[in-house]
């Protein structure tokens, strides 16, 4: 079994702490503990999940038996985490961002390597069984060469989110809905279409919240491949709708909401992949199921057995923070941007 410590017992934990007790339940992984420089969160995690706690990074990455560390702090805390624990002969699984900007996560890939220990990126969005069946469906060829790929964002999130510290600001995320919220979209939509070519841009802050971050961004986007298409992406959506992506190819096209799938390819009956139409982008952000964390975290720990490369190996949560910051240069140029 691989023995797996949290760093950073904030909101972002629950999902990863019910794949855990998946994962505890079928004999592939166990906890080990976690940490947080927070008292309160250390008590906290501790009470709800009947876990160990450690009052020390140092002190969780010398535990017996632990392999792999979940990075969930805020970006910025991301590459000193990682540092440690790869020192210390660790695999990492890191929350999105990999860091606040492309460079500081370049640095994160560049640790792993370096230290010899398998990196991962949570983007669980890939594993949703939806995204998959739509990957594959690209990937296979069965919407022919693509023409038109696009992700729409419509999320909404209320004043108790903004109300922690910090939340929404440059100094503590990095970023506004491109890198907090809409990058899980925007990497699924890179993941399934490939990589930009160039973007043209409007982003800004509604000012229904105290942030120095955008919360609205739209852009108008040129893959490698030839297609083009739009992103829209916001917090400001109240109540909050399921985000969608869309592709359409010479050979059929495919609507993904949420984590249902509607695939229209020439010549066949319309298949459907049923999955939840609601997730996180209302007041609660934790409103979706744990089942795609749990297979994200199954397969960095088989990752780590089998001593191969993860499918969410964290080089590939770069394209989407190139692409983000092309999106906010274009925005603040109001030119064209080439990737």
């Amino acid at each position: 079994m691989i023995g797996i410590g949290i760093v950073g017992l904030g909101m972002a934990t629950q999902p990863h702490m019910l794949a855990l007790r998946d994962l505890e339940a079928a004999g592939s992984a166990r906890l080990i503990g976690g940490f947080s420089p927070s008292a309160e969160r250390r008590a906290g995690f501790a009470l709800r999940w009947k876990a160990p706690i450690f009052d020390s990074l140092e002190a969780l990455l010398a535990a017996p038996g632990l392999d792999l560390v979940l990075v969930l702090t805020p970006p910025g805390q991301h590459l000193p985490v990682a540092r440690a624990a790869a020192a210390a002969g660790k695999h990492l699984l890191v929350e999105k961002p990999l860091e606040r900007n492309a460079a500081e996560a370049a640095a994160l890939v560049q640790v792993a390597r370096e230290a010899g220990v398998t990196l991962g990126v949570v983007f669980q969005h890939r594993f949703r069984p939806a995204a998959l069946r739509l990957k594959q469906a690209v990937t296979g060829g069965e919407l022919g060469t693509l023409l038109s790929c696009s992700a729409s964002i419509r999320w909404w999130r209320d004043a108790a989110y903004f109300a922690q510290p910090g939340r929404g600001m440059k100094a503590r995320d990095g970023g506004g809905v491109l890198l907090t919220q809409a990058i899980h979209t925007l990497d699924l939509l890179l993941h399934i279409a490939g990589p930009l070519a160039r973007v043209g841009a409007l982003a800004k802050t509604s000012g229904l919240r105290a942030i120095d971050t955008e919360d609205m961004a739209a852009a108008a986007l040129q893959f490698a491949n030839g297609a083009i298409g739009a992103l829209d992406a916001t917090t400001v959506a109240e109540p909050g709708y399921p985000e969608r992506v869309e592709i359409a190819g010479t050979g059929g096209s495919a609507s993904l909401v949420a984590e249902r799938l509607e695939l229209h390819v020439k010549g066949r009956p319309v298949e459907v992949v049923d999955g939840a139409m609601a997730g996180g982008g209302g007041a609660d952000p934790m409103a979706f199921d744990h089942g795609p964390h749990r297979a994200m975290i199954a397969e960095i720990c088989d990752a780590i057995t089998q001593r191969r490369t993860p499918s969410n190996d964290g080089a590939t949560g770069l394209p989407v923070l190139h692409a983000i910051e092309a999106i906010l240069r274009s925005a603040e140029s109001g030119a064209f941007v080439e990737l």
